[in-house]
Protein backbone atom coordinates (compact mmCIF):
# COMPACT_ATOMS: atom_id res chain seq x y z
CA UNK A 1 0.00 0.00 0.00
CA UNK A 2 1.06 3.58 -0.49
CA UNK A 3 0.70 6.15 2.27
CA UNK A 4 0.72 9.91 1.73
CA UNK A 5 2.90 11.79 4.24
CA UNK A 6 2.68 15.59 4.20
CA UNK A 7 3.07 15.91 0.46
CA UNK A 8 5.68 13.17 0.04
CA UNK A 9 5.24 9.50 -0.71
CA UNK A 10 6.46 6.64 1.41
CA UNK A 11 5.93 3.03 0.40
CA UNK A 12 4.84 0.44 2.95
CA UNK A 13 4.40 -2.84 1.13
CA UNK A 14 3.60 -6.37 2.25
CA UNK A 15 5.58 -8.64 -0.06
CA UNK A 16 4.29 -11.54 -2.08
CA UNK A 17 1.40 -13.22 -0.29
CA UNK A 18 -0.56 -11.13 2.15
CA UNK A 19 0.88 -12.99 5.15
CA UNK A 20 4.52 -13.28 4.08
CA UNK A 21 6.91 -11.24 6.16
CA UNK A 22 9.48 -9.14 4.38
CA UNK A 23 13.08 -10.33 4.64
CA UNK A 24 16.59 -9.11 3.89
CA UNK A 25 16.13 -10.31 0.30
CA UNK A 26 13.35 -7.75 -0.11
CA UNK A 27 15.77 -5.05 1.03
CA UNK A 28 18.33 -6.26 -1.51
CA UNK A 29 15.68 -6.29 -4.25
CA UNK A 30 14.47 -2.74 -3.51
CA UNK A 31 15.34 0.01 -6.03
CA UNK A 32 18.89 1.20 -5.44
CA UNK A 33 17.83 4.85 -5.22
CA UNK A 34 15.53 4.10 -2.26
CA UNK A 35 16.26 3.52 1.42
CA UNK A 36 14.70 0.17 2.33
CA UNK A 37 13.82 -1.00 5.85
CA UNK A 38 11.89 -3.94 7.28
CA UNK A 39 9.79 -3.03 10.30
CA UNK A 40 7.42 -5.55 11.92
CA UNK A 41 7.53 -7.71 8.81
CA UNK A 42 6.68 -4.94 6.36
CA UNK A 43 9.04 -3.50 3.78
CA UNK A 44 9.22 0.31 3.91
CA UNK A 45 10.98 2.29 1.20
CA UNK A 46 11.52 6.02 0.92
CA UNK A 47 13.62 8.34 -1.23
CA UNK A 48 17.11 9.43 -0.31
CA UNK A 49 17.10 12.49 1.98
CA UNK A 50 16.31 15.95 0.65
CA UNK A 51 19.08 18.54 0.68
CA UNK A 52 18.14 20.20 4.00
CA UNK A 53 17.97 16.77 5.66
CA UNK A 54 21.30 15.71 4.15
CA UNK A 55 23.01 18.90 5.32
CA UNK A 56 21.87 18.46 8.93
CA UNK A 57 23.01 14.84 8.99
CA UNK A 58 26.37 15.60 7.37
CA UNK A 59 27.21 18.50 9.68
CA UNK A 60 26.17 16.59 12.81
CA UNK A 61 28.30 13.64 11.77
CA UNK A 62 31.23 15.96 11.15
CA UNK A 63 30.88 17.55 14.58
CA UNK A 64 31.03 14.12 16.24
CA UNK A 65 33.46 12.06 14.16
CA UNK A 66 36.61 14.09 14.87
CA UNK A 67 36.34 14.25 18.70
CA UNK A 68 34.65 10.91 19.31
CA UNK A 69 35.52 8.77 16.31
CA UNK A 70 39.15 9.89 15.91
CA UNK A 71 40.01 11.46 19.27
CA UNK A 72 40.79 14.88 17.80
CA UNK A 73 39.68 17.51 20.28
CA UNK A 74 37.73 14.94 22.26
CA UNK A 75 37.97 11.62 24.08
CA UNK A 76 37.61 9.24 21.12
CA UNK A 77 36.36 5.74 21.88
CA UNK A 78 33.47 5.61 19.38
CA UNK A 79 32.55 4.39 15.93
CA UNK A 80 30.30 7.04 14.34
CA UNK A 81 28.64 5.84 11.12
CA UNK A 82 26.44 7.54 8.53
CA UNK A 83 23.29 5.63 7.48
CA UNK A 84 24.31 2.20 8.81
CA UNK A 85 22.06 -0.71 8.01
CA UNK A 86 21.13 -2.32 11.34
CA UNK A 87 19.79 -5.87 11.61
CA UNK A 88 18.04 -5.94 14.98
CA UNK A 89 16.10 -9.15 15.49
CA UNK A 90 13.74 -9.48 12.52
CA UNK A 91 13.84 -5.72 11.89
CA UNK A 92 16.17 -3.94 9.47
CA UNK A 93 16.47 -0.20 10.04
CA UNK A 94 18.69 2.58 8.71
CA UNK A 95 19.13 5.53 11.10
CA UNK A 96 20.71 8.69 9.71
CA UNK A 97 23.59 8.33 12.16
CA UNK A 98 24.56 5.80 14.79
CA UNK A 99 27.41 5.37 17.23
CA UNK A 100 28.97 2.44 19.05
CA UNK A 101 31.31 2.68 22.00
CA UNK A 102 34.46 0.69 21.31
CA UNK A 103 33.64 -1.45 24.36
CA UNK A 104 30.34 -2.37 22.70
CA UNK A 105 31.90 -3.13 19.31
CA UNK A 106 35.69 -3.49 19.65
CA UNK A 107 36.25 -4.33 15.97
CA UNK A 108 34.71 -2.53 13.02
CA UNK A 109 32.86 -5.24 11.05
CA UNK A 110 33.79 -6.16 7.50
CA UNK A 111 30.19 -6.79 6.50
CA UNK A 112 27.28 -5.25 4.61
CA UNK A 113 25.36 -4.50 7.80
CA UNK A 114 25.63 -4.26 11.58
CA UNK A 115 24.02 -6.82 13.89
CA UNK A 116 25.15 -5.17 17.13
CA UNK A 117 22.75 -2.53 18.46
CA UNK A 118 24.36 0.93 18.69
CA UNK A 119 24.71 2.93 21.90
CA UNK A 120 23.35 6.04 20.17
CA UNK A 121 21.11 6.64 17.18
CA UNK A 122 19.99 9.82 15.48
CA UNK A 123 17.06 10.26 13.13
CA UNK A 124 16.83 13.42 11.04
CA UNK A 125 13.10 13.84 10.57
CA UNK A 126 11.48 14.38 7.19
CA UNK A 127 7.83 14.37 6.11
CA UNK A 128 8.16 10.90 4.59
CA UNK A 129 9.81 9.25 7.61
CA UNK A 130 8.65 11.19 10.67
CA UNK A 131 5.89 8.78 11.70
CA UNK A 132 7.95 5.60 11.50
CA UNK A 133 11.03 7.25 13.05
CA UNK A 134 9.11 8.54 16.07
CA UNK A 135 7.01 5.44 16.60
CA UNK A 136 8.01 2.02 15.28
CA UNK A 137 11.75 2.66 15.04
CA UNK A 138 11.86 4.34 18.45
CA UNK A 139 10.23 1.20 19.90
CA UNK A 140 12.81 -1.02 18.18
CA UNK A 141 15.69 1.04 19.57
CA UNK A 142 14.28 0.74 23.09
CA UNK A 143 13.78 -3.00 22.72
CA UNK A 144 17.40 -3.42 21.63
CA UNK A 145 18.78 -1.32 24.49
CA UNK A 146 20.03 1.69 22.51
CA UNK A 147 20.82 4.04 25.38
CA UNK A 148 20.49 7.43 23.64
CA UNK A 149 18.29 8.64 20.78
CA UNK A 150 18.23 12.04 19.11
CA UNK A 151 15.63 13.48 16.76
CA UNK A 152 16.79 16.38 14.60
CA UNK A 153 14.06 18.36 12.84
CA UNK A 154 15.38 20.62 10.04
CA UNK A 155 11.94 22.20 9.55
CA UNK A 156 11.28 23.30 13.14
CA UNK A 157 15.06 23.62 13.71
CA UNK A 158 15.01 21.61 16.91
CA UNK A 159 16.85 18.69 18.48
CA UNK A 160 15.22 16.33 20.98
CA UNK A 161 17.50 14.13 23.09
CA UNK A 162 16.17 11.00 24.81
CA UNK A 163 17.76 8.58 27.26
CA UNK A 164 16.61 5.01 27.82
CA UNK A 165 15.74 4.34 31.45
CA UNK A 166 14.22 1.03 32.56
CA UNK A 167 13.19 0.31 28.98
CA UNK A 168 11.43 3.63 28.46
CA UNK A 169 12.48 6.80 26.68
CA UNK A 170 12.91 9.87 28.87
CA UNK A 171 13.13 13.26 27.15
CA UNK A 172 16.24 15.02 28.43
CA UNK A 173 15.90 18.30 26.55
CA UNK A 174 14.54 19.98 23.45
CA UNK A 175 16.98 22.45 21.92
CA UNK A 176 16.11 25.21 19.45
CA UNK A 177 17.61 28.21 17.68
CA UNK A 178 21.36 28.51 18.30
CA UNK A 179 21.39 26.64 21.63
CA UNK A 180 24.67 24.89 22.42
CA UNK A 181 24.58 21.15 21.77
CA UNK A 182 26.43 19.38 24.57
CA UNK A 183 24.33 16.33 25.31
CA UNK A 184 24.72 12.74 26.49
CA UNK A 185 26.45 10.69 25.33
CA UNK A 186 28.54 13.42 23.65
CA UNK A 187 28.62 16.10 26.35
CA UNK A 188 32.43 16.33 26.14
CA UNK A 189 32.11 18.77 23.22
CA UNK A 190 29.80 21.65 22.33
CA UNK A 191 28.66 23.20 19.07
CA UNK A 192 25.77 25.53 18.13
CA UNK A 193 22.56 23.88 16.99
CA UNK A 194 22.16 26.31 14.11
CA UNK A 195 25.27 24.80 12.50
CA UNK A 196 22.88 22.09 11.32
CA UNK A 197 20.78 24.47 9.21
CA UNK A 198 22.04 25.65 5.80
CA UNK A 199 20.81 29.21 6.41
CA UNK A 200 23.40 29.58 9.15
CA UNK A 201 26.18 28.41 6.85
CA UNK A 202 25.07 30.88 4.17
CA UNK A 203 25.02 33.73 6.69
CA UNK A 204 28.47 32.80 7.99
CA UNK A 205 29.81 32.69 4.44
CA UNK A 206 28.41 36.13 3.66
CA UNK A 207 29.81 37.62 6.85
CA UNK A 208 33.31 36.35 6.06
CA UNK A 209 33.54 38.13 2.71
Amino acid sequence: MQQEAQGMNVQARPTGGSHRKATYQDVLDAPRQMVAEVVAGTLHTHPRPAMRHAWASSILGGELVAPFGRGRGGPGGWWIVDEPELHLGDDIVVPDLAGWRRETMPEYPDAAYFDVAPDWACEVLSPSTRRIDQNEKRTIYAREGVSHLWFVDPVSKTLEAFELRDGHWVLLVTLADDAPVSLPPFEAVSFPLDALWPESAAADSGASR
